[in-house]
Parts: structure tokens; C-alpha cells; sequence
């Protein structure tokens, strides 16, 4: 099926896709008044599963965000991770800069992946408690 698409860091993702699917039911169910449209139900059955989804994407979302520009990666935002026993995966299209008074230790501790598209400023020793997950 040809499909429009646009590269991705892992893949090329669908920008727009045909589909096919029996109307047979739909039609049955707008006449019979559950939906005003085909379009009502196809909606809200997209809107039901993404809902039922969330929180999986919210995870993703949270895990693959990219930050534009700038980063600044700070003691209190990693002592705060520490803290809620998360691990962090950054990733920066731009400059990351991790602040002069984040340790080695903290640094291993709370950053899980950093991959940096531009440059990383940061401590020799930070760099190299974080070397296997610097890509």
C-alpha cells in the first residue's frame, strides 16, 4: 500500500494511510440511532481507545520527548528524579548541559539515556560515569 511518509530517528512512520473496514455494522448502528454518523462512531471509537491507552502513551511521550535548543540538566531536577525513584532517558536536539555541581554519582544514579544531536557540556567525570548511555 503506498504510503506518504517521513523519517524518524528508529523508522518511517505513516503520515497518511488507507484503510479498509467492513461498514456493514457501522451502518446498522447509525441507523438504529447509537451514532448520528459514521463519522460519530469512528471517532468515538478511536477517542475510547486512545483513552483506554493513556497512560501508555503518556509513558512514551514522557520517555522519547526531545528537547529543542538548550537543555539544561540540573542537581535539583536529578535529586528530584533520585527522589522519585526515576530514571532518566533526555534527549536533545541542540546542547545539553549538565551543571558544574551535579556529581558523577547522581549523574549515574538518575540519567538511564542521554543521546545528544549537537553537543554535551558536562564534567569529565560526569561524562565518564555516563559514557555506556551517552549516545
Amino acid at each position: 500500500m503506498p504510503v506518504t511518509q517521513r523519517s524518524t530517528r528508529n523508522a518511517l512512520i505513516p503520515t497518511d494511510e488507507k484503510i479498509t473496514i467492513n461498514l456493514g455494522q457501522i451502518d446498522l448502528l447509525v441507523a438504529e440511532g447509537f451514532y448520528a454518523s459514521r463519522s460519530d462512531l469512528i471517532r468515538t471509537a478511536i477517542r475510547g481507545q486512545l483513552s483506554k491507552h493513556e497512560g501508555a502513551v503518556r509513558q512514551v511521550v514522557e520517555r522519547k520527548a526531545l528537547s529543542l535548543g538548550v537543555r539544561h540538566i540540573t542537581a535539583a531536577e536529578l535529586l528530584a528524579a533520585r527522589k522519585a525513584r526515576k530514571r532518566l532517558h533526555i534527549s536533545v536536539l541542540g546542547l545539553a548541559v549538565i551543571a558544574d555541581d551535579v556529581t558523577p554519582e547522581l549523574a549515574a544514579a538518575t540519567i538511564e539515556s542521554i543521546e545528544v544531536l549537537g553537543s554535551l557540556q558536562a564534567s569529565a567525570a560526569v561524562k565518564a560515569a555516563i559514557a555506556d548511555r551517552t549516545r
